[in-house]
């Protein structure tokens, strides 16, 4: 019989949700090239006798490792490429000024500034800051063999290897991924219209007219529905994601690309009826769900034959809509070949390289943001070589490397990573320890690598503390080689890692009170108020303000707002992961995030049945909603805590807009006080 802690020794739900790890399925392949990619360095160093060399570039391949997570092969040569020319550029500076004081305290901080700067640009950037920074400090902290040219070298080496490995395949499945992804992105589809029709709060009138109940998204638990309408976002961005990365540089001539692209652009207009069928309370046949698949199939296999869909006779508007959304994805997914000109980016057509690279710098020189994050992390660095240049501190360069890896808000709460950090190190020490002291040097270690490897692509997914407990060994394993220093290594290991986890907690989180309103609360507000621009756009009327948006213009909007609320959604969850009053307050108003999600539901759902047959609704109830929805969003803008505000909204009974008006009363609702 299992026991229950007592009341007081419950662990807060915030350190639950920072210990618990996430599902994530093992890449298979990752892990060979982790484990290929990192012992074949050390092994040729071994054979040649320069067994430092190849440590180093086993060193180097641990970021390519780490790196080593996109499904595209274009992908894969921005995520580990770029990252090493910058670390090639970070080991050279840090060891120029290797042993020269405060010197280094000043370069190594200027680095820390840039790093922190270009991180705020995107992933790959982040990726390549993150590795600038890290390369840096340990050229300056290590005494590194050769030539100042040889470590860069084989550094990067060890990175490109890893990249090599990733690529050996390309030839064989040039465009699978992108096929993949896309086919995946259809059967989420098929999974979201599996759970359609399962809102307990609905119900349905004879004619087909939704009529939800008066409940909050606040006390109703998430449905199925809920879950599977995030997925279909996440798909649908990694599939956009994907495909335009690649077209981008092609300009619209490569007729794959072109293809897929129409193919995720058709079926958006299923996407677009789910809400609607949901609404209605009335599951679908099994023959569209059956449907969805089937094409998902003629997707992922390139089928461009004829294909025939099973599908019962429409009998009401949600239904009409899902049929002709079907057969109008089936005819573009068989289709031979595709007009390139008849197609548009749902998330609008990538500028080219030379016009984003100019954007990006302007934005980082501009941005308040990127400065602000820039200094935490120089002021964090410089503290960190200031102490080691003042402090004997044995095995220095860790601390600066510590707070490199926690101090990086893209990745999460740094509370938290902090956290997890010191939790993973020492887990990673005790499996050090058994390494370090059982296991003699030579051609064992590459044996021992061989087999930790794998490991960092295998836990990275389950969460950061799982990642630092498989890299710690590791890189203990390596800095060993490189010093023979053995398990002396462990305990100043443990004792600057914790040192680093306080000045990251200190000086780069306590002391910049930047508050979870701050950073998603604004962006929460501006989602509202691009709703409410969204509703206008959908029930525009000749003359009127939105008239102009046209569908492919209302489907960028669409998907630009669910892709928004994708990002604030991890946001307010990375906020929950942090200890009071913020988690408590990000616990309070993500159920506002919801609201506005199915706020964009309900309206895409309207629009859908205006659409087929029914009444269209007037201006006046429109510009009722609208209005609603912008006063909400100046309430989220102008306050840190929940406000009381106005639910008094009604309109005509039966209008298409009756259950859009439900859920902006809904959302009004949750920012009443509790």
């Amino acid at each position: 019989m299992s026991r229950e802690f007592p009341i007081g020794l419950t662990p807060p739900d915030w350190l639950v949700r920072n210990l618990q790890p996430q599902q994530a399925p093992l890449n298979r392949p990752a892990l060979a090239r982790a484990a290929v990619a990192m012992s074949l360095p050390l092994a040729l160093g071994l054979a040649t006798g320069h067994t430092a060399y190849g440590a180093l570039a086993s060193m180097g391949a641990l970021s390519g490792v780490i790196g080593d997570t996109a499904d595209a092969y274009r992908m894969r040569i921005l995520n580990i490429a770029i990252p090493q020319l910058f670390g090639a550029i970070g080991v050279t500076l840090g060891a120029a000024v290797h042993g020269h004081g405060w010197l280094a305290v000043t370069v190594l901080t200027l680095v820390a500034l840039v790093s922190g700067m270009i991180s705020t640009i995107g992933a790959v950037a982040s990726v390549s800051g993150l590795l600038l920074l890290l390369n840096s400090v340990i050229g300056a902290g290590l005494p590194l063999p050769g030539a100042w040219w040889l470590a860069p070298v084989l550094m990067s080496g060890g990175g490109l290897l890893v990249l090599l490995l990733a690529l050996l395949a390309w030839p064989l499945r040039s465009g699978v991924p992108e096929r993949t992804a896309v086919a995946n992105t259809y059967r989420t589809v098929a999974d979201l219209l599996t759970t359609c029709g399962d809102d307990p709060t609905a119900t349905t009138t004879p004619d087909d007219r939704p009529t939800p109940a008066t409940t909050t998204p606040d006390n109703h638990p998430p449905s199925a529905y809920d879950a599977a309408r995030q997925a279909v976002t996440q798909s649908l961005n990694q599939s956009y994601d994907l495909v335009l990365a690649r077209r981008a540089r092609h300009h619209g001539r490569n007729p794959e690309l072109t293809r897929l692209l129409a193919q995720l652009n058709a079926i958006t207009p299923v996407v677009e009826a789910a809400p609607a069928v949901h609404q209605s309370g009335r599951p679908l046949p099994p023959q569209v769900r059956a449907a969805v698949r089937h094409l998902a199939h003629a997707v992922e296999t390139g089928y461009t034959g004829p294909i025939g869909l099973d599908l019962p006779t429409p009998t009401s508007e949600t239904t009409r809509a899902v049929d002709h959304a079907l057969r109008h994805a089936a005819e573009v997914v068989t289709a031979p070949d595709v007009d390139p000109r008849g197609i548009d980016d749902r998330l609008g057509r990538p500028a080219a390289l030379r016009v984003r690279a100019a954007r990006a710098a302007r934005n980082v020189l501009l941005s308040a943001g990127s400065w602000r994050y820039g200094l935490r992390l120089a002021l964090c660095i410089g503290l960190a070589q200031v102490l080691v240049s003042t402090v004997p501190v044995p095995r220095s360069y860790w601390i600066a490397l510590t707070i490199t890896f926690v101090l990086k808000p893209d990745f999460g709460s740094v509370f938290s990573r902090a956290l997890l950090r010191a939790l993973g190190t020492v887990a990673g020490l005790v499996i050090a320890a058994a390494v370090l002291s059982a296991v003699p040097r030579g051609w064992w270690d590459v044996l021992v690598l061989l087999l930790l490897a794998p490991l960092i692509p295998a836990l990275t997914p389950r969460g950061y503390g799982y990642q630092t407990m498989a890299i710690t060994p590791v890189i203990l394993l390596l800095s060993d080689i490189l010093n023979h220093q053995g398990t002396a290594l462990l305990v100043p290991r443990l004792v600057d890692s914790l040192i680093g986890c306080g000045i990251a907690l200190i000086a780069g989180y306590l002391l910049w009170p930047e508050s979870w309103h701050t950073r998603v609360g604004d962006r929460l507000a501006e989602a509202v108020a691009d709703t409410a621009g969204y509703v206008e756009s959908a029930f525009a009327t000749p003359g009127s303000a939105g008239a102009e948006a046209d569908p492919a213009a209302r489907a960028r909007m669409r998907r630009r707002l669910y892709r928004d609320l994708s990002v604030i959604r991890t946001e307010f969850q990375r906020a929950l992961t942090e200890p009071p009053p913020t988690g408590r307050l990000a616990a309070g108003w993500l159920p506002l995030v919801v609201a506005v999600e199915r706020i964009v539901d309900a309206t895409t759902a309207a629009r859908v049945r205006v659409k087929h047959g029914a009444p269209p609704p007037s201006a006046a109830e429109v510009t009722q909603v609208t209005l609603q929805l912008r006063e909400l969003a100046e309430g989220v803008r102008a306050s840190e805590v929940l406000v009381e505000v106005r639910t008094d909204l009604t309109g005509p009974a039966g209008s298409v807009l009756e259950p859009l008006r439900q859920e902006v009363a809904a959302a009004r609702a949750i920012a009443s006080p509790h």
